[in-house]
């Protein structure tokens, strides 16, 4: 993958987001989201192999009713506040936290948990590779004890 693919994919996610925090915010988003729908996103299943294509106008569609009934079933919450977007008007980035491994999604973590799915119109590289350090320190206490 072309280096500059995978940094601007890295820096679009560790970019500004807004949440959704509350069910009505999410719905109209989904409206919003459904109007920019067309051939040019990427739907990506974080710790799957990341998609070398976009997918259709129609699965997208169907991707986003999919997932706003599973939001709904499995994060019995007053609010929602496990979708995170880039920009709510034009979105181009979008973070799905997975309702059974919300782990500290807002506030502060030293290792917050990586979204369940994210939307894109960038091509989306391995996360959990991408992001995690390299394995130097895990590499040094091995030698400790061999």
């Amino acid at each position: 993958m072309d280096m500059s693919i995978k940094e601007a994919y890295i820096s679009a996610f560790r970019g500004n987001f807004t949440s959704t925090m509350r069910w009505p915010d999410l719905d109209d988003f989904w409206g919003t989201l459904k109007n920019h729908a067309d051939d040019n996103w990427y739907i990506y299943a974080v710790g799957e192999i990341p998609p070398d294509d976009t997918s259709s106008k129609a699965h997208l569609l169907s991707f986003i009713d999919e997932i706003d009934t599973l939001l709904h079933q499995e994060h019995d919450e007053d609010y929602c506040g496990i979708v995170y977007i880039d920009n709510k008007d034009t979105p181009e980035f979008i973070k799905i936290f997975d309702p059974n491994n919300l782990g500290v999604t807002c506030g502060f973590s030293d290792n917050p948990p990586l979204p369940g799915w994210i939307l894109s119109k960038i091509q989306p590289v391995e996360l959990e590779a991408a992001l995690n350090p390299p394995k130097n320190r895990q590499r040094w206490w091995q030698q400790i004890f061999s």
